[in-house]
């Protein structure tokens, strides 16, 4: 049995967490072969979780491991090449620019960073005073 269509859901793989979501769209095969599978991933995106986040003005920072990921030696990682440990974390864009003296493309959802960026972080935050 063929398990091809010419018509398939479109899917996306978030950038923040690195899982495919659903868009809703329906992709056809204009010459109606039967090529298509019955999910398509036809790129990058936000998952409806973080593109929330993203339009409340935070940017995500996801945690990639150096040695794992497939970075060029200029050091610009490119979604696919990021190997994603699992951990995020998500800053204010205003409080992004502060910490890290740099300024950020009201466009950009999510920066790639290396595990020692969100420990440090996390020792930022005072503890909580029972």
């Amino acid at each position: 049995m063929n398990d091809k269509s010419h018509v398939s859901l479109e899917r996306r793989v978030c950038l923040a967490c690195g899982s495919p979501f659903d868009t809703g769209n329906i992709l056809l095969d204009k010459r109606l072969r039967q090529s298509m599978a019955h999910h398509t991933v036809t790129g990058w995106g936000l998952c409806p979780e973080h593109e929330r986040m993203f339009e409340e003005g935070f940017i995500a920072l996801v945690e990639c491991d150096p040695r794992r990921s497939d970075a060029p030696s200029s050091g610009n990682i490119d979604p696919e090449q990021a190997y994603r440990t699992g951990r995020l974390a998500h800053l204010r864009r205003e409080v992004f620019a502060k910490v890290f003296n740099v300024p950020i493309s009201a466009q950009q959802p999510c920066v790639f960073v290396e595990p020692e960026v969100i420990d440090h972080l996390q020792a930022m935050i005072a503890p909580a005073s029972k």
